[in-house]
C-alpha cells in the first residue's frame, strides 16, 4: 500500500479522499493539513471510475474530472444526511450532456428513493434550480443493503447496514484480487464488535472507517450515529485488515487536533493513517 498526495499513481484500483470531514464543512486556517470538505472518496479501477458520497468534496473533484473529458461514473451513497449530498448540486459533470452517471444507494425505505431525495434538495425554497438542470444523462437506482454489487466486469461491491439514525450503508469495493472498504456513518455498541462490520471488512487491504470521535468523547455522544478511532482500530485488528484510515474527522477537532490523533494511532497500529484532503491509496 502506498501514499502520495503530489502525483497520480500507476496501479489500476486506488482511491483518493476529496472531503474527510463529518457534519458539516470546516473552512479556515485550523483546517489546511487535513482538510475542511465533507465526504467524497474518488475510487478507479482501471478504467472505471467509482464515487463515494458527495459531500462539499465533490465539487473539487468535478473541478478535476472537467478536464479530463468525458464522464462515465457510478455513484454511491453511504446514506443522504445533508453533509454526505450537499455538494451534488455543484459538481459540474452532472450538468454536462457529454457524460452519463449511475446514481445508488441502499439505505432508504419506507418507499422513499435517492432521485426522490436529491429532488427534494434542489426544490424551492431550499435550492433555486430543480434537479431537471442535470444535462448528463442520469441514472438513479436504489438497491436493498446487504446486496451485492456488479457495476462493471470486474469490480463487485459488497454491501452491509451501518448502525446510524435513518440508516446507512458500508460498503467493500473488490477489484483485480484487492479490496478497499468505506464504513461511514456507525455508531458502535462499546459492549462487542459490530458483527455486521466485520463481515464486511474481512482481511481488506484498505479500512476507512467513520472516527468522529475518541473513546474519552464517545458517552457524550450516545446516539449520534458515529463511532471513535480507537474503535476501528479494534475492528482492524480483529478483521486483520491491511492499512486502516481514520476518517469524518470532527468539525471541533482542529489540525493540532487530528495530529495528535495521527501519533497516538501510530504507537497503537504502526501504518495507521488520517485521511486528509487529496490523500491517494492503492492497495
Amino acid at each position: 500500500m502506498s501514499d502520495s498526495t503530489d502525483e497520480a499513481l500507476t496501479s489500476e484500483f486506488t482511491v483518493r479522499f476529496w472531503g474527510v470531514r463529518g457534519s458539516i464543512a470546516c473552512p479556515g486556517p485550523d483546517y489546511v493539513r487535513y482538510g475542511g470538505n465533507t465526504s467524497c472518496l474518488e475510487m478507479r479501477c482501471g478504467e472505471n471510475l467509482l464515487i463515494f458520497d458527495g459531500g462539499t468534496g465533490i465539487r473539487e473533484l468535478g473541478e478535476e474530472l472537467v478536464g479530463q473529458g468525458s464522464v462515465d461514473a457510478d455513484m454511491y451513497f453511504t446514506h443522504t444526511h445533508i453533509d454526505h449530498i450537499n455538494g451534488v448540486p455543484f459538481f459540474k459533470p452532472i450538468f454536462d450532456s457529454a457524460n452519463r452517471l449511475t446514481i445508488s444507494s441502499g439505505h432508504l425505505s419506507g418507499g422513499h428513493t435517492i432521485r426522490e431525495v436529491l429532488d427534494k434538495l434542489m426544490a424551492p425554497p431550499i435550492f433555486p434550480v430543480p434537479i431537471d438542470v442535470f444535462g448528463a444523462k442520469v441514472e438513479f437506482s436504489d438497491f436493498t443493503c446487504g446486496a451485492m454489487l456488479k457495476p462493471r466486469p470486474g469490480i463487485t461491491i459488497r454491501t452491509a447496514r451501518l448502525n446510524h439514525p435513518n440508516e446507512a450503508t458500508g460498503y467493500r469495493v473488490e477489484y483485480g484480487g484487492k479490496s478497499i472498504c468505506y464504513v461511514t456513518d456507525t455508531e458502535h455498541n462499546p459492549e462487542a464488535l459490530d458483527a455486521n462490520i466485520l463481515g464486511l471488512i474481512e482481511g481488506a487491504d484498505i479500512f476507512i472507517y467513520d472516527a468522529t470521535y475518541t473513546d474519552d468523547e464517545f458517552p457524550n455522544y450516545k446516539g449520534w450515529g458515529h463511532s471513535t478511532w480507537q474503535e476501528g482500530m479494534r475492528l482492524a485488528d480483529k478483521a486483520k485488515v491491511g492499512t486502516y484510515v481514520i476518517f469524518h474527522h470532527d468539525p471541533g477537532h482542529k489540525d493540532d487536533f487530528m495530529d495528535r490523533v495521527a501519533e497516538e494511532a501510530e504507537r497503537a497500529r504502526q501504518g495507521t493513517l488520517v485521511a486528509r484532503e487529496g490523500m491517494l491509496l492503492t492497495p
